[in-house]
């Protein structure tokens, strides 16, 4: 019997599994991460007196954590479930943030570390959440669950920037500091509904860590691994035109307040749409097919800039396309990952952790790579090379994901990975 007959016939095993909360379990770490190190900061900053330089440095440490929480994450796994972890560690990033906020500047090394904690207490959330989805057993539930947790942390990372630059001139740094506690510690209530989890221990400390290795055995030690891997870390779909779309702007004659509002309240929640946009895919279309071919309808998107003349409407039919499906390309990715991590298990924090990190690669490179041609070629040279490696890897990949057969496993395979001796 399939896990959706088992559903369908009242088993007590399987609870349910309300996909859509993860929209709410994410918002945490999308006010702390998004609205707060990623939004609101920097200008936080700038009005303290704190150069762009300076600001700058400060704002890519306490991006840091995002690229490195699988060191730390796989603590999620262990001794309470993941959503008591979660509601813990909102709980302690709030209250870090808040302490950082009663420093007279934000600047300060005594400030920024406390943000860096928070930031890295944020990333403990993530990985319970990862943990959590991989544990949903209904596959449709699982892709819902991505796009949630993806237009969740669009979603709520705007609404944050905006209500705290807008009222930042209005109350004291404390008080902002209380308000932002507030934003990251209550949605994580929202836990409280989640499905409850499993936790490591009680098999003692010898089978406890057979289990594990079992399950690291069974998503990184597989052929399957290796297009996995490929898929995550190649160009398309990386988003990292996102960041520099504003400064390209200036060439396609966009006035400061129209970059305002395409690239901030209103890009953001186009992605958030994107990102629900995914709920419409067919479950029958696998995750990577459907996530490659959304990668080339972003690329599509994007070569409106690459190809169009440098005015304001062709930026803005642009920059609207590109930010609804990266938004659906982000909520794919989530079910990309998913398929590759199989069955929560005992370790899957962890081994999400280790898997979503790898997605930040190729942001990385293709910042670098999009900055260098525009300093080459000009302003349509930007989107160009992103639209041709985008393409060009995609399209290989797509060949071979559609030219195989799912290797994903299922359900009743990973249980018995999980009691394997």
């Amino acid at each position: 019997m399939s896990e959706r007959q088992r559903a369908a016939a009242g088993s007590p095993a399987v609870s349910p599994e309300r996909p859509w909360l993860f929209g709410l379990l994410i918002a945490p770490t999308a006010v702390l991460m998004n609205g707060v190190i990623g939004g609101a900061l920097s200008y936080l900053l700038r009005k303290q007196g704190v150069g762009p330089a300076r600001g700058a440095e400060i704002i890519a440490l306490l991006n840091l954590p995002q690229t490195i929480y699988f060191l730390w994450s796989p603590i999620t796994d262990f001794w309470i479930r993941r959503r008591t972890w979660l509601i813990v560690a909102a709980t302690a990033g709030a209250a870090a943030m808040l302490a950082a906020f009663q420093e007279p500047s934000l600047g300060r090394p005594w400030a920024v570390g406390l943000i860096f904690l928070s930031a890295c207490l944020g990333q403990l959330i993530v990985a319970g959440c990862g943990g959590m989805m991989g544990a949903l057993r209904v596959e449709a539930n699982r892709r819902r669950a991505g796009s949630f947790y993806q237009s969740g942390a669009l979603a709520f990372g705007a609404i944050a920037v905006f209500v705290l630059v807008s009222i930042s001139a209005r109350i004291q740094l404390g008080l902002l500091g209380w308000l932002i506690a507030a934003m990251i510690a209550l949605p994580s209530l929202a836990a409280l509904a989640a499905p409850e989890q499993r936790t490591v221990g009680g098999l003692g400390l010898g089978k406890t860590l057979r289990q594990i290795w079992h399950e690291f055995k069974a998503t990184f030690l597989r052929w399957e691994a290796i297009p996995y891997t490929l898929l995550i870390v190649f160009p398309m779909g990386s988003g990292a035109m996102i960041q520099l779309l504003p400064g390209l702007a200036i060439d396609y004659q966009i006035s400061g307040r129209q970059v305002a509002w395409i690239n901030g309240l209103a890009g953001a929640l186009l992605m958030a749409a994107g990102a629900l946009a995914a709920t419409l895919i067919s479950t029958r279309v696998r995750a990577s097919v459907a996530f490659l071919s959304v990668c080339l309808a972003n690329e599509a998107a994007l070569a409106v800039l690459w190809l169009g003349p440098l005015r304001p409407f062709v930026y803005l039919v642009g920059t609207v396309g590109f930010l609804f499906t990266i938004g659906t390309c982000y909520a794919l990715f989530t079910g990309v990952v998913l398929d590759f991590l199989g069955d929560s298990g005992k370790s899957g924090s962890a081994r999400y952790s280790i898997i979503n990190s790898l997605g930040n690669i190729p942001v990385t490179y293709m910042l670098l790579i999009d900055g260098k041609s525009y300093a080459r070629w000009g302003a349509r040279a930007m989107p160009g090379i992103d639209v041709i490696l985008g393409v060009l890897g995609g399209a290989i990949l797509l060949a071979y994901f559609l030219s195989r057969r799912s290797g994903k496993k299922s359900s009743a395979e990973y249980a018995e990975v999980a009691a394997a001796p």
